[in-house]
């Protein structure tokens, strides 16, 4: 594909040879004389005067750093986004239903699903229009998948589970498995199981990583809104509720009941505990322990920087004391 195409598609400014010849993306260092890279940062600049790159995107601003065609944009990031999809090696997924996947005869299937080997299709579930079905998902009793939405292999939703149009969840997440809910019984000495009537709800456009467990909830839906992207391994409680374009990344754990409003930010490791509300527009930091309501929008974080292990130590044994020093200081103020 010619650089000057590229362009063209995707209404960027070139400087150069139209010509140049692009088979392919890669990043500044790794990029050789017929990949197209980019420039996020200008921090970056040393990369770009030591890159083999046939051409690169980058800021207006940063044109002068370059000596090979460019693509200008403001936003080199969305400009990546965009000329990735011209790329993507992932394989195309044709209207196909494998003789070994196992549907229930009260289930709706739309028009052009494909349904992987060993899938199986419960009682009253529905598959939308062009949804994907990988092999080995189960789709439970009455649950449905929404047009255009892709469940990657061994993907299970139990029953009732909603998934909105043009998902995507990725392999090995559970949906709608129970919420942690016991009671103890002092007279037997027992744990009681309270169940989980309710269900888990997902919005359109939503993403869901790897190994990803979404509760259903006891007293009411668990709901992620439209336009989330869930990173891989998170948790997320019973009833928990998320708004629309919030963004979660890996192995974080939100506990039941917690209420995280729309546009946050929420970094990797982070532990966030039950009965809580998060406003809109929130960003909190990695492994931060969220532990109180959040009311106002906003950058959060929590627990302690990397530092020398001997530095660490000395720290902690400063913690320790911390108790008494504050007792002391009290008594010294009120002297």
């Amino acid at each position: 594909m010619k650089l000057g195409d590229i362009a063209s598609q995707f209404q960027l400014e070139l400087s150069g040879d139209a010509e140049v010849n692009i088979t392919g993306i890669a990043s500044l260092s790794e990029a050789d004389a017929s990949q197209l890279a980019f420039l996020f940062n200008s921090n970056f600049r040393d990369q770009l005067q030591d890159s083999n790159a046939a051409a690169v995107v980058l800021r207006p601003a940063d044109i002068e750093l370059a000596k090979i065609p460019c693509l200008l944009s403001e936003n080199p990031r969305m400009a990546w986004a965009q000329i990735a999809t011209l790329f993507d090696p992932a394989p195309l997924t044709m209207p196909f239903i494998d003789e070994s996947a196992w549907i229930a005869d009260t289930a709706k299937i739309g028009r052009g699903v494909a349904i992987g080997a060993k899938a199986v299709i419960k009682s009253g579930a529905v598959i939308g229009d062009g949804a994907q079905i990988g092999p080995g998902c189960h789709v439970g009793e009455g649950a449905s998948v929404g047009a255009g939405t892709c469940l990657n292999a061994n993907v299970v939703l139990y029953h009732a589970v909603h998934i909105g149009e043009r998902g995507i969840v990725h392999a090995g997440s559970v949906i709608g498995a129970d919420g942690f809910g016991f009671e103890f019984d002092a007279s037997t000495g027992d744990y009681v199981k309270i169940p989980q009537v309710y269900s888990v709800r997902i919005g359109d456009d939503v993403e869901i990583g790897a190994g990803v467990t979404i509760d259903r909830g006891a007293l009411n839906d668990t709901i992620i809104g439209d336009q989330c992207k869930l990173d891989n391994q998170i948790q997320i409680g019973h009833g928990t509720r998320i708004g629309h374009h919030t963004v979660i990344s890996g192995c974080t754990a939100i506990a039941g009941s917690t209420k995280i409003g729309s546009y946050c930010l929420i970094g990797g490791a982070v532990g966030i505990v039950d009965n809580i509300e998060i406003a809109d527009q929130v960003e909190i930091t990695a492994m931060s322990l969220v532990s109180q309501s959040i009311l106002e929008r906003g950058r959060y974080s929590s627990g302690t920087g990397l530092m020398q292990g001997f530095e660490w130590k000395r720290s902690v044994v400063g913690f320790k004391k911390l108790d008494d020093i504050l007792k002391r200081l009290r008594r010294l103020e009120r002297e």
